[in-house]
């Protein structure tokens, strides 16, 4: 069972990022040749490769490693990326992009430490609960934990990157009910903290536009509003069986920079309802089997684990295609192993190298015994 469950979630992921390989070249060369740029038609391809081979390199030492190091380790690890966390604020240091500092630039790569951050702060409240030893939380170490914790998430929301901030908030939430921390502790404080943030981030232009392009993008069609509308028209004109490969007509032009966040949508354009049925069936099979691995794994750190990295790879991947589909606002999330981001894709390759090293730790333990 163990071995088909590894075999099948290796075969999963990898369909979904071939497809989002040839969906990359497909938009990312359509742009290139549209607009006449000077850059290869295969640069953005070969960079989504590299990055790819960057994770795996990173995956394999972690499967040596083995995840409850890096489950012991996670404090510093979190520390350092809260640091790169900070470096990626400093002018000349951190590159911005349509008014966020999100990455640090090198030799003609960008790196997003935030990607990583999504994924560690629930690695680290594993560590931190399971260290406990059995004992209960009180409210002093609960507010403890999320002081130490709130430090890289108010760094985040800085850049800004509400989407990743919103996203890591939504993983805490998960990690106090499958922990069992005390509802009083955290129930409370969150109403207040949404009332809080929901007033201030409304008065914040950033996210106040956002709210009302996704209420209305006919309001600013040539601005904010133009992706999210453009996605539609993307996405109901692939109909049932799609207009067919490479023959989207929305990627000339008509919405830019497709192949990152709503690349989703000219895949629904060129392969329909059933592709994307398709596409949800491969997300659906790797939250099964990873929720899988978390009910069988035998240690508190594997299950909580094992739930958080599905959970965030599941909740991401349905974020992602909300917005695609005009159900949700613009949280600029990638589909996980789809969409064109380089930190965004190690890091899910990672998060899958982490539920492969919780397999891998359950046969070694029925074998010994």
């Amino acid at each position: 069972m163990l071995k088909y469950h590894r075999l099948t979630l290796l075969l999963a992921v990898s369909i979904i990022f071939a497809i989002g390989l040839a969906m990359i070249f497909d938009t990312s060369s359509a742009e290139v040749l549209d607009h006449s740029l000077s850059k290869s038609t295969h640069q953005a391809l070969i960079k989504q490769i590299f990055y790819a081979f960057g994770g795996l390199a990173l995956a394999t030492a972690i499967s040596k490693i083995g995840y409850l190091r890096i489950i012991d380790w996670s404090p510093f690890i979190l520390g350092f990326f809260s640091i790169l966390l900070v470096l990626v604020l400093i002018p000349g240091i951190g590159r911005e992009v349509n008014g966020s500092k999100r990455w640090i630039a090198l030799a003609g790569f960008s790196f997003q430490p935030s990607e990583f951050v999504k994924y560690l702060i629930p690695v680290y409240l594993t560590k931190y609960i399971t260290g406990l030893e059995g004992s209960s939380i009180d409210f002093k170490t609960f507010c403890k934990m999320m002081g130490l914790v709130s430090i890289p998430m108010l760094l985040i929301l800085v850049e800004p990157n509400n989407g990743t901030a919103g996203v890591i908030f939504v993983s805490i939430i998960m990690m106090c009910v499958i922990t069992k921390i005390p509802f009083k502790y955290w129930a409370f404080p969150l109403l207040l903290l949404l009332l809080i943030g929901g007033i201030s981030a409304y008065n914040l232009p950033y996210v106040s536009g956002r709210i009302k392009v996704y209420l209305h993008p006919e309001l600013d069609i040539k601005g904010k509003g133009h992706q999210p509308y453009q996605a539609k028209i993307a996405a109901g004109s692939g109909q049932l069986l799609g207009r067919g490969p490479g023959n989207s007509l929305q990627k000339l032009s008509y919405l830019p920079e497709a192949q990152n966040d709503y690349i989703a949508a000219i895949f629904a354009e060129e392969f329909g309802f059933l592709g994307v049925a398709v596409l949800i069936f491969l997300y659906m099979l790797i939250a099964y089997i990873g929720f899988t691995i978390a009910h069988f794994s035998r240690n508190r750190s594997g299950v909580y684990m094992a739930t958080a990295l599905t959970f965030l790879i599941s909740f991401q991947a349905f974020m992602n295609l909300g917005v695609v589909s005009g159900l949700l606002p613009s949280t600029g999330l990638n589909l996980p192993f789809f969409s064109q981001g380089g930190s965004s894709l190690m890091a899910n390759i990672i998060a899958i190298s982490l539920l492969l090293s919780i397999i891998e730790r359950k046969r070694n333990l029925k074998y010994a015994t």
